[in-house]
């Protein structure tokens, strides 16, 4: 895209700089916590959005209270066919005292929109919108090739309601060349992978008893935590990282902190766990005889989900106790020399005045979903400033910076000259 096009759509998203602001503070007020997940209000600001601009799109929906939109247009005969995703379901809040802010007010303070999901990931979703929107009224000729846009639901609890119902039921049309998606990175990251997630429910069982006579047999709450304890002896794992991950990982420690939090970096590149939920027993003056707990793994390229079963399986042998498969998603990333990434990269670089780091993520998205299919998928959206926490926030600035690398980005892909 030639240097005079790009001043034009640059110097339009200034113009467009309020209405992208209310925007984005009309998404956050209106309440789409998962659970419960009911997205339909969120999904009507969405709808009213390109209503206005005489956008044209539809609904797809499994469960109507988690509506999904799709809208694609086709500008040219070339193969290459960006989609853009995301997510307007956003995690609750347990307990709104403990926010400095209201946290559906969409309040500016400090020169940053506070409320819960700004950051996760409704300035993403957004940056999406106006790049479709801004897309779909370009004149014949500017673009070639396949633009999409998938607003989903039930994202936040990887829910089967939204992309992954997307993928049942018109793959061909979100499936793509490549995607972008607006999640948490920084202005100084851009996410081209992430770790691997497995969680498992286990389950340990004893005779129980009275609470005076421990000496009558063991607790299933202790023997539970020996299991625990032998679990997270799982990060000692040894593996070999793939030499693109290692490449891209090596210098990026300093901006992976500075987006993602002190020791980010570290946890990149080994495995975590975390025990999210316990519950055992029904009594205090009672030996547990039941403890089932759920444990997050997160794993690094380099381990796959096997090779964690593997280790679970041996620990069988010493502990009584089972468990189920909740959630398992391999570790998966794109290469960091493949042209969409160098895209993303060199418009970030230019908006943040310095290349970003590009890096694997912590967490898991729906570019999971794509790229386990073989479709190139990058991620690039605001800091998680309080993402999941008290007093989510992205600053102003940063809002407009997303949208700028969003545009550039799929107009780099889709413009029309010759290959």
């Amino acid at each position: 895209m030639d240097h005079i096009k790009r001043q034009a759509l640059l110097a339009r998203i200034e113009a467009d700089r309020e209405a992208i602001l209310n925007f984005v503070r009309d998404l956050v007020r209106a309440k789409s916590p998962n659970p419960p997940g009911d997205t339909r209000s969120s999904m009507q600001c969405v709808r009213d959005f390109l209503d206005a601009r005489n956008v044209p799109y539809r609904l797809e929906n499994r469960d109507e209270t988690m509506p999904n939109l799709v809208a694609t247009t086709t500008f040219g005969g070339q193969d290459r066919h960006l989609v853009l995703n995301g997510h307007i379901d956003v995690f609750p809040v347990p307990d709104s005292a403990q926010w400095s802010i209201d946290p559906w007010a969409a309040q500016e303070r400090d020169g940053a929109i506070y409320g819960r999901g700004v950051a996760d990931m409704k300035v993403g979703t957004m940056a999406s919108i106006i790049t479709y929107a801004y897309a779909h009224a370009m004149v014949e000729g500017q673009l070639d090739g396949r633009l999409t846009l998938a607003v989903v639901s039930d994202e936040e609890t990887f829910g089967p309601n939204g992309t992954r119902h997307l993928f049942e039921v018109c793959p061909e049309e979100i499936t793509g060349t490549a995607v972008l998606v607006g999640e948490p990175s920084s202005r100084h990251t851009v996410r081209l992978g992430e770790k691997g997630m497995l969680w498992l429910r286990f389950k340990v069982e004893t005779q129980g008893g009275h609470g005076a006579y421990v000496h009558i047999g063991p607790s299933a709450v202790d023997q539970s935590s020996t299991v625990i304890a032998d679990l997270r002896k799982f990060a000692d794992f040894d593996f070999q990282e793939p030499p693109s991950i290692v490449m891209a990982l090596t210098n990026a420690g300093a901006a992976y902190d500075r987006a993602f939090g002190s020791g980010a970096s570290r946890n990149a590149r080994r495995v975590t766990m975390n025990v999210g939920r316990i519950n055992a027993g029904t009594n205090v003056n009672m030996i547990a005889s039941q403890c089932t707990f759920e444990v997050d793994f997160r794993l690094p390229m380099g381990v796959v989900i096997q090779d964690a079963l593997d280790y679970i399986e041996k620990l069988r042998e010493t502990h009584g106790f089972t468990y189920d498969i909740m959630m398992a998603s391999e570790p998966n990333w794109t290469e960091p020399d493949h042209e969409f990434v160098k895209i993303v990269a060199t418009n970030a670089a230019m908006i943040a005045g310095a290349p970003p780091q590009l890096i694997p993520g912590l967490g898991s998205t729906d570019a999971r979903l794509w790229r386990n299919r073989g479709v190139p998928a990058v991620v690039y959206g605001p800091a998680p400033r309080g993402m999941g926490a008290i007093d989510e926030h992205v600053p102003v600035e940063e809002i407009i910076d997303v949208v700028r690398c969003h545009v550039l980005s799929a107009f780099d892909y889709l413009s029309a000259k010759e290959r």
